[in-house]
């Protein structure tokens, strides 16, 4: 693995992590609202196992990628870095986007008048949402925004208690998703004006702009949905299906949202599955 800074035009530098050899086909990861590059770890070392060279980067707001200095965050802000981003390899990468890595790379496809992608994997997310989920997300990002946590354990506490996944023994790995203020507190890896300056889930999904979008996309399209998602449901996974009749579905059992994070193993599968029957196109 070998450390990455993009330099936009518009002076945004992301942080990324690169995986493999830099002459093989890309693979753009784009993580969801509220996480890091970090999150895919496991899934990058498999694609660089498998001959892809695989770039996992930080939205702007998060982790060690700047701030937007005027705290705006629309979902256009991360549809332009997206885009650009993808201009920086020498050929068409694949995208694998979860939640707003995903929103944001239907409307940079479906948006564009010339392909953008070779082709594109939706991680948990799909163009309308089941909004109580969507809330539910959106709350448990504004937890502790500004008093923080005094420890690492108290984090993990509270990030198992969401996530339904056993507390890790080990909490040093929160490391990559908290920063350790001068206060001595640890707070979320994130601009809090990403959480605060949003007045609905809508005005960073845009479903309808969405939608309209992704039915303009002809290449290839994966939907990896948690069996267990609060955000996803099979009725809107099916919905989905029926705007992209060409897209495929991988449904992962024991799995919430964090697809990736709760079943990484099924997840790699399905993703190298996916790829290599459409590499040749």
């Amino acid at each position: 693995m070998t450390e990455l800074e993009f330099v936009l035009n518009s002076g945004v530098r992301l942080a990324a992590h690169a995986y493999g050899n830099p002459e093989h086909p890309p693979v753009i990861l784009s993580h969801g609202g509220g996480q890091t590059r970090h999150s895919w770890g496991e899934t990058a070392e498999a694609l660089a196992a498998k001959s892809w060279y695989a770039v996992s980067y930080d939205h702007r707001g998060h982790g060690d990628s700047s701030w937007s200095e005027d705290g705006d965050y629309h979902i256009e802000r991360f549809v332009e870095d997206q885009r650009e981003l993808a201009t920086r390899f020498a050929g068409k990468p694949v995208l694998v986007g979860a939640s707003m890595g995903g929103i944001a790379a239907m409307l940079v496809e479906g948006e564009a008048s010339e392909e953008i992608f070779h082709s594109i994997i939706l991680v948990d997310i799909v163009p309308r949402m089941d909004q109580a989920g969507a809330i539910d997300i959106i709350r448990f990002m504004g937890t502790r925004l500004e008093e923080g946590f005094a420890t690492l354990e108290e984090a993990a506490d509270i990030i198992a208690e969401y996530t339904g996944r056993p507390r890790r023994k080990d909490v040093s790995g929160l490391n990559k998703n908290l920063r350790l203020d001068e206060d001595g507190r640890y707070r979320w890896h994130w601009d809090p004006n990403f959480v605060l300056q949003r007045d609905s889930f809508n005005k960073l999904s845009n479903p309808d702009r969405v939608a309209e979008a992704v039915q303009q996309i002809t290449l290839p399209m994966l939907l990896v949905r948690g069996q267990m998602s609060n955000l996803v449901t099979e009725e809107l996974a099916q919905d989905f299906l029926k705007m992209v009749p060409h897209a495929q579905y991988v449904d992962v059992a024991d799995a919430h949202h964090m697809v990736a994070g709760d079943r990484n193993d099924v997840f790699s599968k399905a993703i190298l599955d996916f790829l290599a029957d459409t590499s040749s196109n």
